[in-house]
């Protein structure tokens, strides 16, 4: 039995993590080059009008993709 919260196993191919992980100082997460970050506030959608749902969607959208948490299209 494994009482270690964070280890790796398949050799060293997964990383398993039971416990924190703690990014300091200069530390970040990156996937495929990317920096992933905490994606900027998106206020409660007041809309009335699909139009509205619809440009509150998108500031959703376009601040995903600012923080790396969702892929850009080419």
């Amino acid at each position: 039995m494994n009482t270690t919260k964070n280890y790796h196993k398949d050799d060293g191919d997964v990383f398993v993590v039971g416990g924190e992980i703690s990014v300091v100082d200069e530390g970040k997460l990156t996937f495929d080059g990317t920096a992933l970050k905490p994606a900027a506030n998106q206020a409660d959608s007041s809309a009335s009008t699909i139009a509205d749902l619809r440009s509150d969607f998108n500031s959703l959208l376009t601040k995903l993709k600012a923080s790396g948490l969702m892929l850009v299209d080419e």
